[in-house]
């Protein structure tokens, strides 16, 4: 379709609404999560078990909702992108693993696993040019 055929000319738009979905949704979703204080990083922390990582739950926890809420405001603004996208994809590894674990199978991680393919592209597309890291 013609009328369709120049939506390539807004690659860099596309990659803006993206980040700012992403972003807000990860904002919205870690925010509270990050305020929930310790009893609720080490709760969330405890997820790296089934990795086999089992010690420091309160610290892996912690940087699980920092990465998801500051991580949101680093993806709307596009700075520091890709590391994001590395951090992003590997807390979303622990999530699904801790889906998986708890029996609850693909339906279960398959919100994490999505989310973990779409910042697994993105790392390689990068933030486009409205953003801080524009090359």
């Amino acid at each position: 379709m013609a009328i369709l055929s120049n939506l390539s000319n807004y690659k860099n738009f596309g990659l803006l609404i993206i980040r700012l979905g992403l972003g807000i949704t990860f904002i919205f979703y870690g925010y509270p999560m990050l305020m929930g204080g310790v009893s609720g990083w080490k709760e969330l922390g405890h997820s790296t078990r089934h990795i086999g990582i089992h010690f420091w739950p309160v610290v892996w926890g912690f940087l699980a909702t920092l990465t998801e809420a500051f991580g949101g405001v680093l993806l709307i603004i596009g700075f520091a992108f890709r590391p994001v996208c590395i951090l992003m994809i590997l807390t979303l590894i622990v999530a699904a693993a801790s889906h998986f674990a708890r029996g609850e199978g693909f339906g279960g991680a398959a919100h994490a696993l999505e989310d973990a393919l779409i910042f697994a592209g993105l790392l390689f597309v990068g933030p486009g040019k409205y953003s801080v890291d524009k090359k």
